[in-house]
């Protein structure tokens, strides 16, 4: 086996070229590029209020825009269903439903029947040997 050998003009060269200005100033601006790009996502995660979707026993049934920054919400709790007011302040509640409004249910699959048909598309665009269901094509 042959000893491991580094020279100095080696070492010294690595040396340098990290105290290199513009190897400082790249590395500088890539973690800046980061940064901005963490604080962008938190950002739109925050503006589209991107949360997970718990299995939990408390569910948005329906949701109204009453102003600027203020919704009507109905949520389901176990088998009861409640109206409350949400401001960026405050959280009312309003009234316990009666009746019970019908679940989102059909917009969830629907929605997902939307995700699974682009998933083909796209699948087919890629590879032209994958197609959709028959009654997806007119």
């Amino acid at each position: 086996m042959l000893p491991l050998v580094i020279s100095s003009r080696a070492v010294a060269q690595s040396t340098q070229s990290i105290t290199n200005p513009t190897s400082v100033l790249s590395i500088f601006l890539s973690l800046l590029l980061v940064v901005a790009i963490i604080f962008a996502l938190a950002y739109v995660m925050r503006r589209f209020n991107v949360t997970h979707g718990g299995g939990g026993q408390l569910k948005v049934v329906a949701s109204m825009v009453a102003g600027a920054k203020e919704r009507i919400m109905v949520i389901e709790v176990g088998d009861e269903q409640h109206m409350i007011g949400v401001t960026s302040h405050n959280i009312s509640h309003l009234c316990k439903l009666e009746k019970n409004l019908a679940s989102n249910q059909q917009t969830i699959t629907s929605g997902t029947q939307f995700k699974d048909k682009l998933v083909k598309a796209m699948a087919g665009k890629m590879n032209p040997s994958v197609k959709g269901d028959d009654n997806d094509e007119k």
